[in-house]
């Protein structure tokens, strides 16, 4: 079974693609902007952003039944390394008892210029 997760707590596609998928018991978030889902602005600076961002990731996991203690990895892409400790204060907000897997990297760009990029896998196993 594959199926497109489609949440209006989550900012809509800004492109062809679906805010998640998911597959048997893996979800697959696409890359959350900072998006405001309401008013589709770019929420600014790393700390809100990331908040917002991980928001963004969250609402898509619980449409498919999931939670963050279901999050076996994650994927940061951030415009400037510099942020990372600012960027990684928040996201330990989020992850603190369970730590999934986790790649950070700098980009040259990102959608909408964008400070913050943040896609996740999910497993159901319950």
């Amino acid at each position: 079974m594959i199926k497109a997760i489609d949440t209006k707590k989550a900012p809509g596609a800004v492109g062809p693609y679906s805010q998640g998928m998911q597959a048997g018991n893996m979800i697959y978030t696409s890359g959350q902007l900072p998006l405001n889902p309401e008013t589709m602005q770019l929420t600014s600076g790393i700390g809100p952003a990331t908040k917002q961002s991980l928001d963004n990731c969250e609402a898509i996991l619980k449409e498919a039944g999931a939670s963050l203690e279901d999050v076996i990895k994650v994927e940061i892409f951030l415009k400037d390394m510099n942020a990372f400790g600012d960027m990684n204060a928040v996201y330990s907000e989020y992850f603190s008892v369970h730590k999934p897997a986790r790649a950070c990297v700098q980009v040259a760009r990102l959608p909408m210029d964008a400070e913050v990029e943040i896609q996740m896998v999910a497993a159901l196993i319950k």
